[in-house]
């Protein structure tokens, strides 16, 4: 006998039958995931209030719901199941979340919450609610901020379009990296300039229209592959027009143009030549139906009670914090203090930089800095940072962190020679001061590398495993100019120095 509306008194009973069992089952673990996960779920609200970047994925938590409100017709004549198989997804997702977090990589952290989510409504809705719902629940995918990471080969490719725009024009330019040099003046292709959050935001919208608009696959692809490239090349004509204004009237003038044609009100004009170019393509009907409920409803194997699946669902989700925490306790201790080495040929020195420069490592144990030169008269800056174990706000590699603090005057401007093992930058500060830096990273026992990546996966398998935690930064740098190459001189400390390893043992007490 089924219980459909009965009351005890004044308190009713629940009805566990048909949708509202199972939302109320989806509600409540929903509500601990969240709950669980506040920190990252405040830090991805965070970046989308703050990040110009992100700042479309303030409109992704409505759009989701709108698209689950179209599909409600549909929705209404399937049934709900609790499905055990949809764990599996549940369990990447906290999977995900604890690689995540032992790496320090936020993106796959958020991402990992959104997995989380993604699973519960499947393992509690069923297969066939789940199939009714795989676009929105796919583009949920897009409240994650991503993208970060194509912002230098943006620049770039923003400089050199704008480069190849001036050649056209005949206006005389010299491009180093970001930089452009003309007779009118000194332009830099900075990170907002890049058109990263034009493209980042155009494939969420992109994305959107593909499926609200059109049912074929080709249609879909020719969209977004031309949506995306008329927005790379769009930015690149601004940053060209931005400078023709400059070398036709001055520099405040173009100043001036490119805060008007910059920002949304830029992205929205490419939307509507984007949309107006592709309307007449369009062809989904605004009456079309989104899915077919005699096909998606079916028998479901392997069925079994909500209740059932949600306490399994609690349990997986509680499981992945309870073992970073179990492994926190490993992390082995620092020195008390690191002392810089001494090097052969070359003698401490307390001259000042041209331009003061300090790189970013956030919420270090150790930080020591020194001044080196040599016979030549060739003067090079050693840095060294260590942890003692990584954390939130606490990495060795991450945005904002390393050689080009964005809260200063230095920036990003190209990649510069560097060994193998190593990571070499070239940044720029206003003078123009160009200075060359050579990054080596070490986590634990490792060997020194300069990939990022590598970085991160070394972290992860120190925090997952409960391995030695400590980490070490090794920063080799010097100043371009005129008769003093920074890379002859920091190829001639390196190899008087010796053993970039051992160095790292040191800082990390091993030896």
């Amino acid at each position: 006998m089924s219980v459909r509306a009965l009351s005890l008194g004044r308190v009713p009973l629940i009805d566990r039958t048909g949708w509202r069992g199972h939302l109320t089952a989806l509600g409540i673990v929903a509500s601990a995931i969240l709950a669980l996960f506040h920190a990252d779920l405040w830090s991805m609200v965070t970046i989308w209030w703050t990040a110009s970047t992100f700042g479309h994925c303030l409109f992704i938590p409505l759009l989701v719901a709108w698209l689950v409100q179209q599909r409600l017709p549909g929705l209404r004549q399937l049934e709900p199941v609790a499905w055990p198989p949809g764990l599996v997804w549940l369990a990447l997702g906290a999977l995900a979340w604890l690689v995540g977090a032992a790496a320090g990589v936020a993106m796959v952290r958020h991402g990992a919450l959104v997995m989380m989510l993604q699973g519960v409504t499947i393992a509690l809705l069923g297969p066939a609610v789940a199939r009714a719902l795989i676009f929105p629940l796919f583009y949920a995918f897009f409240m994650v901020p991503f993208g970060e990471e194509i912002v230098p080969p943006l620049q770039l490719v923003t400089a050199r379009l704008a480069m190849f725009f001036l050649d056209l024009s005949g206006v005389p330019a010299h491009m180093e990296g970001i930089f452009i040099t003309t007779p009118t003046g000194y332009f830099e292709v900075a990170e907002a300039c890049s058109g990263a959050k034009f493209l980042i935001a155009m494939t969420a919208y992109g994305v959107l229209v593909c499926n609200v608009c059109f049912r074929t696959w080709p249609r879909r692809i020719i969209f977004m592959t031309g949506a995306l490239g008329l927005s790379v090349l769009a930015n690149g004509v601004r940053a060209f027009a931005t400078i023709l204004v400059a070398h036709l009237t001055s520099v405040d003038a173009a100043v001036g143009f490119d805060h008007v044609v910059y920002g949304w009100i830029f992205f929205a004009i490419i939307m509507i030549v984007v949309m107006a170019t592709a309307w007449p393509f369009f062809d989904r009907k605004p009456g079309d139906p989104w899915f077919d409920p005699a096909q998606l409803q079916g028998a479901a194997r392997h069925r079994t009670s909500a209740g059932t699946v949600a306490g399994i669902a609690l349990m997986l989700i509680i499981a992945a914090p309870l073992w970073l925490a179990a492994t926190a306790a490993t992390a082995d201790p620092l020195p008390s203090r690191i002392d810089l080495p001494l090097v052969d040929g070359w003698t401490r020195t307390a001259s000042a930089q041209s331009y003061p420069w300090t790189p970013r490592f956030d919420g270090a144990d150790h930080r020591v800095t020194g001044h080196y030169r040599n016979g030549k008269g060739q003067v090079v800056d050693l840095t060294i940072i260590a942890y003692a174990r990584q954390d939130e706000g606490r990495e060795l590699v991450g945005f904002g962190q390393g050689a080009a603090d964005p809260d200063s005057q230095w920036v990003w401007s190209s990649p510069a020679r560097a060994p193998a093992n190593a990571r070499g930058e070239q940044i720029t500060a206003p003078g123009p001061v160009v200075r060359h830096v050579v990054s080596f990273y070490v986590v634990g026992t490792g060997n020194p590398t300069g990939s990022r990546p590598v970085v991160k996966i070394e972290t992860m398998k120190a925090r997952l495993l409960g391995q030695d935690q400590r980490a070490v930064a090794i920063l080799i740098s010097a100043q371009e100019g005129e008769g003093q190459s920074a890379d002859a001189a920091i190829n001639a400390f390196l190899g008087d120095m010796g053993d970039v390893k051992l160095l790292a043992d040191r800082a990390m007490g091993l030896r």
